[in-house]
């Protein structure tokens, strides 16, 4: 997610064009909720204009709803006219039942993809953390698995009324694989990401109070996390994702009652993956970042775009690497093993120190 327009203190275009290409990302869907969000044409031509230098091809992802409030929709045929192909709120759920129903079945006059961050608001609302033993023993207010799960299971339902396609982002409960996968085996037209962060973290890692731990969605226990790895095993999940949320100083380090939550996540995503490779093999994980992705999105498999990186070579994460505007991040000031060497995109070939 990019902070500008709105909050460019937090994460600027131009930085976020740097720290995708040291990253490694060919391509990139960057959430729509800016200020003012991503839900008119004059939008549209801004991010096509700023990315346009960028070794990284934007994938373009506008609401579905006016200021993402999940009422009055915005123009989709004319957004779609200017080659947006993604349609959702962004980090905020299509709570409506009626907008999810009326979007799943007008996207399909082009084949559009609804992207849906599923949870009920409702049940999380005032929530910290990953509702269970560990919030109950920080005294936190804990946020419930089933505030994923009816939504993903409401969803479910609507799409086997309407037909069409639906993303659901960042899924993290195992209620949710399991209906997911089981919504795959009946012929739904239904995918689904998970953020590598959940997959390498854990609600145990807020012991410590460290707000840069505090994400949506949550982190959540160990039954969860291996049903998240099982579901990428046997495809129930087709992407892995960085769920990129940049915050300020001001907005972590306060009382964790108060702080945002977030978590940046490109540079890292490497060596992310790094650790994960001690679990799940590196064929696996390469197609959940390349040709899974594509995949969702109905994109070529492309053969001018490269990225080689070395997973052994160690670095130093800190202000002197960091190509981010911020640093809301548990690994930052540590050796992190995994580093992106070469690039190419776009035409454009780079090698990186």
């Amino acid at each position: 997610m990019s902070g500008e327009p709105g909050e460019e203190y937090k994460e600027s275009l131009d930085t976020l064009g740097r720290v995708l290409k040291v990253s490694g990302f060919a391509k990139a869907v960057v959430l729509p909720n800016n200020h003012p969000v991503t839900q008119t044409k004059n939008e549209v031509e801004f991010l096509k204009s700023k990315s346009k230098h960028w070794l990284t091809e934007l994938v373009l992802h506008a609401t579905v709803t006016k200021d993402a409030k999940g009422e009055d929709f915005t123009d989709i045929l004319d957004l779609h006219a200017q080659g947006v192909k993604i349609f959702g709120d962004g980090i905020k759920p299509l709570s409506n039942p009626d907008r999810m129903m009326k979007t799943l079945q007008y996207l399909q006059k082009f084949d559009g993809i609804l992207f849906d961050h599923s949870y009920d608001p409702l049940i999380s609302m005032f929530g910290q953390m990953h509702e269970g033993a560990i919030s109950t023993q920080l005294g936190f207010k804990g946020i419930p698995n089933l505030a994923e799960d009816i939504s993903v299971q409401r969803n479910l339902e609507i799409l086997r009324y309407t037909g069409g396609r639906l993303h659901f982002q960042t899924v993290n409960t195992a209620k949710s694989v399991g209906l997911i996968r089981q919504a795959k085996k009946e012929g739904l037209n239904v995918t689904a990401d998970v953020s590598i962060y959940q997959l390498i973290f854990s609600d145990a890692d807020l012991m410590g109070f460290d707000s840069n731990y505090k994400i949506v969605p949550p982190l959540r226990g160990k039954e969860d996390r291996d049903a998240l790895i099982e579901g990428l095993k046997d495809g129930t999940i087709d992407a892995l994702v960085s769920n990129h949320q940049p915050q300020d100083l001001d907005a972590k380090q306060v009382e964790f009652d108060y702080a945002s939550p977030g978590m940046i996540g490109l540079q890292t995503f490497l060596p992310a993956l790094v650790s994960l490779s001690a679990e799940l093999p590196w064929e696996l994980l390469i197609e959940k970042i390349t040709t899974g992705p594509a995949q969702v999105l109905g994109l070529p498999i492309q053969s001018d775009t490269l990225t080689i990186f070395d997973p052994e070579e160690s670095w130093e994460y800190n202000s002197q690497s960091n190509e981010s505007l911020s640093f809301n991040h548990p690994w930052w000031n540590t050796t992190l093993k995994g580093k992106v060497k070469y690039m190419l995109g776009k035409g454009m070939f780079e090698q990186f120190s």
